[in-house]
């Protein structure tokens, strides 16, 4: 991956590291219980690190990595988590010594073969893999046709990895035998500004400003702050979420 990593989110690693959603608390508890052990979790492509600080309350150690030196650099942890510029598809881990793999948002700009080889590598025998990821935001009724005319100007300017998010990472080629998962829903509440901001971290919205020269969010944060109302008003978005597991023999 180091030679073809496509880097969407160096360039608005500021407005991810503050913008992205933080994952239940329960699918780390998850994690850790179907696990071998709670010594040592990998994170590939950790971002800022929105999934590795739930994974380190349940983990001794995690070993936190992503290609982006911006997105490590406002990388956040306590003091049990080492971040690493280091390609999913090539860490420094030693061969057998991780009880968990985990993926959070981000499978879909792997080289999976290479990925999954290096999983079967530095996972230990009965070491779990599990990935997970996040559709579309589901917002109130009372927003739905404002952030759906949001939606539709920056669509063209998603890049084609986006529809494997969609799929919910159909089809893909796993390696290990399956887990069974629970079901979970992200949920948070939020303010309009916070949910300005996260539009404003899609990594089409900055393609957007970059092809046209215009801010595809400033255009339709009037349209959405009236059907918002009061702006100290919090309220309730979602999104669907989806998790693959799968154990290595």
């Amino acid at each position: 991956m180091a030679a073809t990593f496509k880097d969407h989110f160096s360039a608005v690693a500021d407005a991810y590291a503050g913008a992205r959603p933080e994952y239940p608390a329960a699918l780390f508890e998850w994690i850790a219980s179907v696990a071998p052990a709670r010594g040592l979790a990998w994170e590939a492509g950790c971002g800022s690190g929105q999934a590795t600080r739930g994974l380190a309350q349940r983990f001794a150690a995690v070993h936190a990595t992503d290609p982006s030196a911006e997105q490590i650099g406002r990388a956040q942890g306590p003091v049990n988590v080492a971040f690493a510029v280091e390609p999913a598809e090539r860490c420094s881990l030693a061969d057998a010594s991780a009880d968990a793999a985990c993926v959070a948002q981000a499978l879909h700009w792997f080289d999976r073969d290479a990925f999954f080889a290096e999983c079967a590598r530095v996972l230990r025998p009965g070491g779990v893999l599990v990935a997970w990821g996040y559709q579309d935001i589901v917002v109130p009724d009372t927003l739905r046709e404002a952030v759906d005319a949001f939606s539709a100007r920056i669509r063209p300017h998603w890049p084609p990895e986006r529809a494997q998010v969609d799929a919910a990472y159909a089809g893909y080629a796993w390696p290990f035998p399956a887990i069974d998962t629970p079901s979970w829903t992200l949920s948070a509440e939020w303010s309009l500004s916070r949910l300005l901001g996260y539009f404003s971290s899609y990594s089409a919205s900055r393609r957007y400003r970059e092809t046209t020269g215009v801010d595809p969010v400033a255009t339709h944060a009037d349209a959405i702050a009236r059907a918002w109302g009061d702006p100290d008003t919090t309220r309730t978005v979602q999104w669907p979420m989806f998790v693959h597991a799968r154990r290595k023999p």
